[in-house]
């Protein structure tokens, strides 16, 4: 009997061109990102933004994060889209501030309504995982949510500098025209929407091509490919003496990652919940998030307290492995 079309083998060219579409996107994202927040930076120079303000709104702005998670609903990769906000904040909690402090242990005192508001915008981000579809409603919650804790984080960070990146300093720093901010900004947006596209539709391809779990793909390994650098960007402040910088970073950036990013991805195109993402990936999120903001309540997180972060990414990664 002939074989039916499924067992032919994926043509010679699909798997690498769906791998260096996914990885080339990803470099491009992260270029992109870089251009976009500095010429953000350069606009709210411009516009006489008070540096603190600028430094609370845009250190964890990780803007190809929500390029990929937006093009992966368009291309209907639920798995992929929620992936960018579910598994990218697990993957920061766990392995990120994990490893960060097994290299360099940390020790900050955030102010304690900063992790209370982190745990949370953790519980809340499960609204829009209550259908079969994403709500808009939920999505415009979400976004409503996230413009209420950025002004509770710029209060909170006019007495204590705890959210404060390097690229957001470098752009300070360098003095350009308001046209090349713009241009830099428009050029950003651009490259963006083009690497997220490639992102997404490599992962895409690769899940067809190579049968991986898309969930898997979703969950672990996109957020860990397009946010591996958050680990350096964890060891940096902490080693230079600025622990508060490094764990405010990454309040931050999950914050971002489960209100705006999350609540602009549903509102823009609604896209289907996986059974598994209600029941493992964010619940999962919820608990590592308690277990890391009850470290830093106490002031450190160790390296045995990263080893059990990382532990808990590990196993993260194993349960999806162990569930198809």
């Amino acid at each position: 009997m002939p074989a039916s079309s499924g067992d032919y083998p994926a043509p010679m060219l699909a798997v690498p061109l769906a791998v260096l579409a996914f990885f080339g996107g990803a470099v491009l994202v992260v270029i992109a990102t870089e251009r976009l927040l500095e010429g953000l930076v350069g606009i709210s120079q411009a516009t006489r933004v008070a540096p603190f303000v600028v430094s609370a709104i845009l250190s964890g702005l990780e803007a190809e994060n929500v390029a990929v998670g937006i093009a992966a609903g368009h291309e209907g990769s639920g798995e992929i889209a929620l992936g960018t906000a579910f598994g990218g904040a697990t993957f920061l909690v766990c392995m990120a501030l994990g490893v960060g402090a097994i290299v360099a242990p940390l020790r900050a005192r955030l102010p304690r309504g900063v992790l209370l508001l982190l745990v949370g915008a953790v519980l809340v981000s499960g609204i829009g995982l209550i259908g079969t579809t994403t709500p808009r409603w939920s999505g415009a919650m979400l976004l409503v949510l996230f413009a209420g804790a950025m002004v509770y984080v710029v209060r909170a960070s006019r007495d204590h500098r705890f959210l404060e990146a390097s690229e957001i300093r470098e752009a300070e720093e360098r003095k350009r025209s308001a046209g090349w901010c713009v241009a830099y900004t428009i050029a950003g947006i651009v490259v963006l929407s083009i690497g997220g596209e490639l992102v997404a539709r490599g992962a895409t391809s690769m899940v067809a091509a190579l049968g991986v779990p898309a969930l898997l793909m979703g969950m672990v390994v996109t957020p860990a490919v397009i946010e591996l650098e958050e680990i350096a960007r964890q060891v940096i402040p902490t080693r230079r003496g600025h622990a508060d910088v490094a764990a405010g970073n990454v309040v931050g950036t999950v914050l971002y990652f489960i209100l705006f990013n999350l609540g602009l991805i549903i509102l823009v195109t609604p896209v289907s919940v996986p059974p598994l993402a209600r029941w493992l990936d964010w619940p999962f999120l919820v608990g590592c998030t308690l277990i890391a903001s009850a470290m830093l309540w106490r002031g450190a997180v160790t390296r045995f307290g990263g080893v059990i972060l990382v532990g808990l990414g590990v196993l993260y990664a194993g349960l999806h492995l162990a569930i198809r």
